[in-house]
């Protein structure tokens, strides 16, 4: 039977619900400061998060809704100032007052540190935005907790391809039998199954009605003893209400189905 070795986590949506009230604000303050008549409200958003990538949403964006709109200049750079700009509001959204962890994320992670399971990250969020993610609601030196970092453009192939998961995989040094992924959304799940990991969402409004079908447990958030998780997927002994070391080692050895 395979040991637990590793917990790999998505960051947003999974650490912290960041779409709506940060991602989402920041491209509209992006958009207002540009000049651009764009509004992402929070049910076009949703729509918007199936395309994975902030850029890439621009882009999508551009191709669906404003067909005629030409921006100036070359259209990549103009979409890659369009998301800085993006990227330092939503620095200045974390910043001003945090976005909290999600129910449960805290307490997995000071269980894992305690019981020498590694941590890393897996993400198509930009790397200062995870890095100031982590600091703002896990404490400054929580970037440090993580043996890889995997953000961003670091893979060229973004999820719902699985190549960022083999990215973290190879740079562990551990194959995927021994790990399990935390993820919140279908492309995330579609790319860490695509890598042969074991996976466990908790998912969140946006991403509630998606098809998890290949997780190993789907949750509405992974819980505290003060606060129980609900299984949407999967079974669970009913005597432990939160996700634990324990429960992710028995994902491995195939006791939860």
């Amino acid at each position: 039977m395979a040991q637990l070795q590793a917990l790999i986590f998505d960051v947003d949506g999974t650490l912290a619900e960041t779409e709506r009230d940060g991602h989402r604000r920041a491209f509209n303050q992006a958009f207002a400061e540009a000049g651009l008549d764009w509004e992402w409200s929070i049910d076009l958003y949703g729509q918007l998060l199936e395309v994975a990538g902030g850029k890439e949403r621009i882009q999508f964006f551009l191709d669906r809704y404003r067909p005629a709109q030409i921006p100036p200049g070359d259209r990549s750079t103009w979409i890659a100032e369009l998301h800085a700009a993006k990227t330092r509001h939503y620095r200045s959204l974390l910043q001003a007052g945090g976005i909290p962890p999600r129910p449960g994320v805290c307490r997995l992670l000071q269980a894992a540190r305690a019981q020498g399971v590694r941590l890393a990250i897996a993400t198509t969020s930009a790397p200062d935005n995870a890095i100031a993610l982590l600091q703002t609601t896990l404490g400054p030196d929580s970037p440090n907790w993580f043996e890889v970092i995997a953000a961003g453009d670091i893979v060229a192939a973004k999820k719902p391809a699985p190549d960022v998961y083999e990215y973290v995989l190879q740079a562990l040094d551990l194959p995927p039998e021994v790990c399990v992924a935390i993820e919140d959304s279908q492309p995330g799940l579609a790319a860490a199954t695509g890598a042969q990991l074991a996976t466990v969402i908790t998912c969140n409004d946006y991403t509630r009605h998606q098809d998890f079908r290949r997780a190993h447990l789907v949750l509405d958030h992974l819980g505290d003893p003060d606060r129980p998780f609900q299984v949407l997927q999967g079974s669970v002994n009913p005597t432990v209400p939160y996700f634990t070391i324990d429960l992710a080692a028995q994902l491995l050895s195939g006791a939860i189905d």
